[in-house]
């Protein structure tokens, strides 16, 4: 196992105490329970999401809130989450309990689900952070980078999220 650094667990309300929220928003051709298939789907995280190498679920399904599951990322940095909001189709937040690099304080993702009964739904990703150490002074400096590379990484999100439903939805009689 790597070495693992405590962070302070944060509930949903963290989105309003730190500045360092970053929000990405997409229109997804998808239904919600589909758009839930992919967020469940270890694999999809690593195609969409830039930074995951590997998702690891290590609480069985059904996931739900208290759901664990570990995530490795570039850099050798280990994230261990705790999913503290799950509603199938519309919701899912976690937060992390703890990491492999002692950079992290506090880490939130919500992810919201809007069926908007075309077929399609309208997503939006939360993210929030607080880090320590040297990290912490770097944020001013980050925080552009991090917006810009979410909504990439959201398009990409969307893209997957389209195809897989393209691929699974079944043609209407």
């Amino acid at each position: 196992m790597s070495d693992y650094f405590e962070c302070t667990p944060v509930g949903l309300d963290f989105l309003e105490q730190t500045k360092n929220v970053f929000k990405a928003e997409e229109i997804v051709k998808a239904s919600p329970e589909q758009i839930f298939e992919v967020f469940e789907d270890a694999h999809a995280w690593t195609v969409w999401a830039m930074p995951i190498q590997k998702v690891e679920w290590t609480s069985p399904r059904p996931f739900g809130v208290g759901t664990t599951r570990t995530v490795s990322m570039m850099g050798g940095m280990d994230g261990y989450e705790e999913f503290i909001a799950w509603e199938p189709g519309k919701r899912m937040a976690f937060t992390f309990l703890g990491c492999s690099k002692d950079s992290t304080d506090k880490f939130l993702e919500d992810y919201r689900v809007t069926d908007l009964g075309d077929g399609s739904c309208r997503v939006e990703w939360h993210m929030a952070m607080e880090t320590r150490g040297a990290s912490r002074h770097m944020m001013f400096l980050t925080r552009p980078l991090m917006r810009l590379a979410n909504r990439s990484m959201f398009k990409k999100f969307r893209k997957y999220t389209e195809a897989y439903a393209a691929r699974t939805s079944q043609p209407e009689p």
